[in-house]
């Protein structure tokens, strides 16, 4: 397929047009063109204007998200604050989010803004660059549709989740780190369909325990229908450190969820009980809040079991352990040992 070069003015335009024509209020769909055009020109392929279309327009034509956001403050104080985003633009809540992060920290010293009921609202990085051109520190992170395997997992349980830190500097160009906690992205995957590059080894988990390779459109195929999971950061299993992400992915995810009473795991796959479609509710964090109301209190309960949940399995995970060097030290075989206890745990098979 030949290469086509298309100037940004005609880029940002287009984009801009088809948001309002949608029902994207004008200066909102400027924010968001800017968000994926500013992805592009960082190189970030996974995250640009290619996704306009099946990420954005697609969920308001089909209801998902809302083309005009209702930005709702539910509590504030000089310093924080929690915002209801309502399903709205992602873009446009991340944008006024953090406006209201930096102009608290101008005041105060620190602001910390935190968001409920948000959409995807591009890279990460975007809104960390606002607060370093403010001469501010900038931390923004956000959970996801579950995409991703935990540790000796084989299920999508959890979104790539990304954690973004910005760092003015005294040179032409901040200080900006701006990664998921997954190895690699959907977005990165799609990227590789369109390019006819395969899927890089490691980077993604088939339900049997095993390594995806091949052909990058039937391993996205595969993630969407639940067959497959990308791998946290460190790659399958532990040899390398894959408990790690696997952690950084979890916190991310607790503070994107626990602090301002929204969804998470599962409950962001973008299905209702009728598994018919329904809000994504992807979560932007900038700061903590403490839930108040009653019904946060039970909220709250409910995500400490789950938490409670996980703890136990990673001690079941390392009753496992202590099992399989037992076994080897009595001359069992180490191999077949190790394949029954990893066959045997919940994580391993889907129930």
């Amino acid at each position: 397929m030949p290469k086509i070069t298309v100037d940004w003015n005609t880029v940002i335009n287009f984009v801009t047009d088809a948001f309002v024509g949608v029902g994207v209020p004008r200066e909102d769909a400027k924010i968001v063109t800017d968000v994926l055009v500013e992805s592009d020109r960082r190189g970030i392929e996974s995250h640009g204007v290619n996704r306009f279309k099946p990420i954005y327009i697609d969920r308001i034509n089909a209801g998902i998200q809302n083309p005009v956001t209702n930005f709702e403050i539910i509590k504030e104080t000089p310093t924080t604050a929690v915002v209801d985003g309502h399903d709205g633009m992602g873009q446009v809540i991340g944008y006024k989010v953090m406006s209201m992060a930096i102009e608290k920290a101008k005041q105060y010293g620190m602001g910390m803004v935190a968001v409920r009921n948000s959409c995807h609202y591009g890279i990460a990085g975007y809104y960390a660059t606002m607060a370093t051109k403010a001469g501010c520190i900038g931390m923004t992170g956000t959970n996801a549709r579950p995409s991703v395997a935990p540790t000796f997992g084989v299920e999508g349980m959890f979104g790539t989740n990304p954690f973004t830190v910005g760092i003015p500097t005294d040179e032409e160009f901040d200080f900006i780190f701006d990664c998921a906690t997954s190895i690699t992205q959907n977005g990165k995957i799609e990227y590789y369909e369109r390019i006819g590059e395969p899927v890089h080894p490691g980077t993604i988990i088939d339900i049997n325990g095993n390594a995806v390779e091949g052909d990058a459109g039937e391993a996205l195929r595969a993630i969407r229908k639940g067959t497959a999971a990308l791998t946290p950061l460190g790659g399958i299993g532990e040899a390398l450190g894959g408990y790690k992400g696997y952690g950084f992915t979890m916190i991310v995810e607790f503070l994107s969820c626990i602090l301002q009473d929204g969804l998470f795991g599962k409950a962001l796959d973008g299905k209702d009980e009728m598994a018919t479609s329904s809000p994504t509710n992807s979560v932007t964090t900038l700061s903590q809040s403490t839930p108040t109301t009653s019904s946060a209190k039970k909220s709250l309960v409910r995500k400490l079991v789950m938490l409670s949940v996980l703890l136990a399995l990673q001690r079941r995970l390392l009753a496992q352990k202590e099992f399989i060097l037992l076994a080897k030290k009595n001359g069992s075989s180490g191999k077949i040992e190790r394949i029954r206890a990893f066959q045997s745990m919940s994580l391993f098979n889907k129930k």
